[in-house]
């Protein structure tokens, strides 16, 4: 039996089609149906059946699928068992995928305590859709996710979902593209040029389910997925922009752009996505601990006011 072919088998079995696996996998509907098939003889019983344009498990195949996901934790936990005392002096290597629509800056605010550690870290980087993440996620090819949004329900991964923080979301805008802008906020962003993230991300449905319920009618002069090119639009002045409070005098002072006003009820979220449901890795560690007690961390005069303010 091939340790791969169970992979790909595993794959198949989540995403419910050869077709789905092969685009996460990035090979093509042939070669996953010839592993598959040579697994099933290995074993000696089919293991996917059709239904309508999917395939279902077949009996066998659930109970394959049951000791392929325990094969791939304890591979994983092997290699980490063997690297911790043979990587002693040696480089940490650090494999974290990254949303695409994650800000970049947030990303490495994020990632970046995971290079503060004792021992010295190599981080790779991947960035992708949420989808094809987990799949490297599911495959061990990644130590760790970071998304704007949790595991989605429709995705059948072995994984866990670790909330890092939230922030509001400011709006910016370029000095001369501010000067133009009338009225108080948030009235003055209708039908103000603005540069929103995709449909698809998490921030781009809560934001126009925001203008929505203001009754605001922003015009949009552009829809990005990468947050990085919606800034140097909004930089260059093309329109408004938003970014996480959190990060809000750091965006300010590298882009040379003005807070026009705070969506506080916008809530903008970020989670680590991992295989462990306790994490252990060190550089996991680092990043969910830093993230909770500092980036994301209510000041003390803050939480001073809502006592007072709920008794």
């Amino acid at each position: 039996m091939n340790y791969k072919h169970l992979g790909y088998f595993m794959q198949v079995a989540k995403s419910g089609s050869v077709m789905r696996a092969s685009e996460l996998l990035h090979l093509t509907p042939q070669t996953i149906s010839g592993q598959i098939q040579l697994l099933e003889e290995a074993l000696g019983s089919a293991l996917l059946a059709k239904s309508g344009r999917g395939l279902v498990l077949t009996e066998a195949g659930r109970l394959a699928l049951s000791y392929a996901e325990e094969i791939f934790s304890l591979g994983a936990e092997l290699q980490e068992a063997v690297r911790e005392p043979a990587n002693k002096g040696r480089t940490l290597e650090f494999r974290v995928g990254v949303v695409d629509v994650v800000p970049k800056s947030m990303a490495y605010r994020l990632v970046e305590p995971a290079t503060q550690l004792p021992e010295p870290v190599r981080v790779v980087c991947r960035e992708w859709k949420l989808d094809s993440l987990l799949a490297e996620l599911a495959l061990h090819r990644l130590d760790l996710v970071i998304s704007d949004a949790p595991i989605p329900a429709s995705i059948s991964v072995r994984a866990f979902s670790h909330r890092l923080g939230t922030s509001g979301v400011n709006f910016f805008a370029a000095p001369a593209l501010l000067e133009r802008c009338s009225g108080a906020f948030p009235q003055c962003l209708d039908g103000a040029p603005m540069l929103l993230p995709g449909e698809d991300s998490a921030l781009g449905q809560r934001l126009r389910a925001w203008f929505k319920a203001n009754s605001l009618h922003p015009r949009v002069v552009g829809e990005f997925d990468d947050s990085a090119l919606a800034k140097e639009f909004g930089r260059r002045g093309a329109g408004i922009f938003v970014g996480p409070s959190v990060l809000s005098h750091e965006i300010e002072k590298q882009l040379g752009v003005k807070t026009l006003g705070v969506a506080a009820e916008v809530v903008d979220e970020f989670f680590a996505i991992s295989v462990e449901r306790r994490v252990k890795h060190p550089c996991v560690v680092a990043i969910t601990q830093s993230a909770r007690n500092e980036l994301f961390a209510v000041p003390a005069k803050t939480r001073r006011v809502r006592r007072s303010t709920s008794r």
